[in-house]
């Protein structure tokens, strides 16, 4: 029976109706790199080390694809999310120069695996345009354009957009790209399987111990020794510097049909905060219109509002038949605008990837080339802009939520009756709610039965308070991101232990 890829939502995303590889459970007692995580950049990093000579295993806590990798837009842009104005003031024109031939070295090593491994991945270059629509967002256009042009970037001014929307100035920014990211994923996954790389799935990474020359890396599947380790899981696990540089936010997208066939034969973005994305995508002989946008810091906002939103403004500018997915997506945002990639601390052979903003697909595979250079010893000047440990005279991100990092949670007692708490009758089938109970939060969930399970609302990773996510139905924290399904367990880190359980007569 043909097994379909999932990801760590409810919603499945446009991509996942697919096949997916299986991988042998089977896990090396030793090895040069230990990889967590088998997204765009866990398995982007391994493949690259692997054509270098290295011996790499990667530990997936689910399967191949299960995080943001699954539930991106996949645009391949060198038009990023933080423009080359913010770059360049932060990091200066040599720092935006760097980051502008890091994006254009991504995008074309993308394009030279699809052709060394002949990958069917809908791999194609566009156009990107973005554009103005009022008087300040004209003068914030202007900037962008001459420090992207400063940067190296190819972007011109032009005419007309590839979508209806009234708009003062655009620019057009060259050879953007496009493809099935689930489909790239699994050819490059299989590639390195093919060489003698291993991947081993449903094996979380929970901790890791330097022993001697090496570190012990203790997972679910037992303990491993490598030379070096690499969380390629957006946040690690435990409580580290990044928690505290990077915020989660949820992105939201649908998956249109569109009456008129006035499909974007481009990717179009405007410059509202939070902005809206555009694509077209033919997926199994459908075309779809891939709307996003509506972000919202994660655990903040409401979703349902969220997609809402998103809908009312795609059928305002767009003929929609049909809505024919919906989904959301997280992604992290650094403090001052680029990623963090490298050691996570000085002197060690522990490293990280994170902070990608809305460039998932790009800096993830950056981050495989960073990597890569790192532990064999290559020369590369992004290495240094982009190491975790910098430090910048900038303004850190005010929006990191810092209530309750300190808290020291009470427990109440250990059993009591869910027909003391008032607010029973409110929570449907289905559905969470973290309530209050004698003076104490606590969540709830009502499974599709209608049996209750009760568990603490604390996040087990630094004591945040989660909250209900009911399009996705997980328990999100809005403090570093980590996210549990309606029983408690952990979906992804930096948690490493699911909510606890409170017993109920």
């Amino acid at each position: 029976m043909e097994q379909k890829k999932t990801r760590d939502g409810k919603l499945p995303s446009i991509w996942q109706n697919i096949n997916k590889n299986i991988f042998a459970p089977s896990l090396w007692t030793e090895c040069d790199v230990l990889i967590a995580g088998g997204g765009i950049t866990g398995i982007t990093t391994g493949l690259l080390l692997h054509e270098a000579g290295m011996q790499c295993v990667i530990a997936e806590a689910h399967e191949i694809g299960f995080g943001t990798t699954g539930g991106t837009t996949c645009h391949i842009n060198t038009l990023l999310d933080t423009p080359y104005t913010t770059i360049e003031n932060n990091f200066g024109a040599d720092g935006a120069r760097l980051v502008a031939g890091g994006a254009i070295q991504a995008r074309n090593m993308i394009d030279s695996l699809v052709a060394k491994y002949v990958i069917d991945c809908d791999f194609e270059y566009k156009d990107g345009y973005l554009y103005a629509q009022t008087a300040e967002e004209q003068e914030e256009l202007q900037k962008i354009y001459e420090a992207a042009q400063k940067a190296g970037v190819e972007v011109e001014y032009v005419n007309s957009i590839p979508v209806s929307m009234q708009f003062t100035k655009a620019l057009c920014f060259a050879k953007q790209a496009q493809m099935h990211p689930l489909k790239y994923l699994n050819a490059i996954a299989l590639a390195f399987v093919t060489q003698g790389g291993v991947i081993t799935e449903h094996v979380r990474v929970v901790k890791h111990e330097k022993s001697g020359d090496r570190y012990m890396v203790h997972t679910t599947g037992g303990i491993i020794k490598a030379k070096h380790v690499i969380y390629a899981t957006h946040i690690p696990q435990g409580i580290n510097i990044s928690h505290f540089r990077c915020a989660p936010y949820r992105s939201y997208v649908l998956g249109v049909q569109l009456s008129d066939g006035n499909y974007p034969d481009a990717m179009a973005y405007d410059m509202k905060d939070p902005y809206h994305y555009f694509r077209t995508h033919v997926v199994d002989g459908t075309t779809y219109l891939i709307s996003g946008g509506a972000d919202h810091k994660t655990g903040h906002g409401d979703p349902e509002d969220a997609f809402d939103e998103l809908e009312a403004f795609t059928r305002e500018h767009f003929k929609v038949q049909s809505v024919d997915y919906k989904w959301s997506s997280q992604y992290f945002e650094p403090a001052d605008g680029l990623p963090y990639i490298g050691r996570l601390t000085a002197g060690e052979d522990v490293f990280i990837a994170t902070g990608y903003g809305g460039n998932g697909i790009i800096y993830g595979s950056l981050s495989g080339i960073i990597l890569r250079d790192l532990i064999l010893g290559n020369n590369n000047q992004l290495a240094e802009l982009l190491s975790p440990g910098r430090v910048k005279p900038v303004a850190s991100f005010t929006n990191i939520v810092k209530e309750n990092a300190d808290v020291v949670y009470h427990f109440f007692s250990d059993r009591f009756s869910v027909e003391s708490l008032p607010v029973l009758n409110e929570i449907t089938p289905g559905t969470g709610k973290v309530v209050i109970h004698e003076n104490e939060k606590v969540a709830v969930y009502r499974a599709d039965n209608g049996k209750i399970h009760v568990m603490s609302p604390v996040c087990t990773h630094a004591g945040c308070f989660v909250a209900w996510n009911d399009e996705e139905k997980s328990w999100d924290c809005p403090c570093h991101g980590g996210r549990y399904d309606a029983l408690g367990k952990v979906i992804t880190g930096p948690a490493r232990e699911d909510l606890k359980k409170i017993e109920h007569k």
